[in-house]
Formats: C-alpha cells, sequence, structure tokens
C-alpha cells in the first residue's frame, strides 16, 4: 500500500480553519488498534525570493489520554490572554491606521 493512501485512509474526520496565511487542519485519525487521536497542523505559506509559494509546516499528535489536560490548559492559557490583553487583536498590521515601514520612510525623506 502506498504511503500516501495508508495516510489518508485513516483519516476519520477534518476540520479547517482559514486565519491569512496560516491554515490549521484538525484532523481525527485512526491508530492501527483501532482507536482515535487528533492531529492538529499548522500550515504557513510562504514566498521565496522568486516568487515561489512554499509551505512550512507544524504538527502535533494529541492522544485521548491527554485531552483533558491539554484542554484545561488551553482554556486557562486564552483566558489568560483575553483578560490581560482583551479580544482586540493588537499589532502594526491590525491598526486601521497601520502605514508600512518603506512608506513612512518615503514620506520622512520627502519633508
Amino acid at each position: 500500500m502506498s504511503e500516501y493512501k495508508e495516510r489518508h485512509e485513516n483519516e476519520i474526520f477534518t476540520k479547517v480553519l482559514k486565519a491569512g496565511r496560516r491554515t490549521y487542519f484538525f484532523d481525527v485519525r485512526e491508530t492501527k488498534a483501532g482507536d482515535y487521536y487528533l492531529t492538529i497542523t499548522e500550515s504557513k505559506k510562504n514566498f521565496g525570493e522568486n516568487g515561489e509559494a512554499t509551505f512550512e509546516k507544524h504538527k502535533i499528535y494529541l492522544y485521548k489520554e491527554d485531552f483533558k489536560n491539554f484542554q484545561d490548559m488551553f482554556n486557562e492559557s486564552t483566558d489568560f490572554i483575553i483578560e490581560q490583553k482583551g479580544e482586540d487583536v493588537i499589532s502594526e498590521k491590525h491598526d486601521k491606521d497601520y502605514k508600512s515601514k518603506s512608506y513612512t520612510l518615503e514620506s520622512d525623506e520627502e519633508v
């Protein structure tokens, strides 16, 4: 059996979350023993100097025995962030008045 076919035959359930240049895949898979586990994959699209797209991927394997502790720590961590910084995104790119640094430098040089 090919690696591709074997890899996809054990996929039971998939959800995809697109978030800008990142895509998150939540895949329920089946072990050889017939139990289920979760893989969470972050795929980030990057462009090389030649304009060619590449994908950087990171994967987490999460097994049932770790679900409760993972969920508790995830919730505690995300709750902490929201309590400390609120739900608004804080970054230059998300600022309504954001101007790229190159634009700012060019503007300053003309003055």
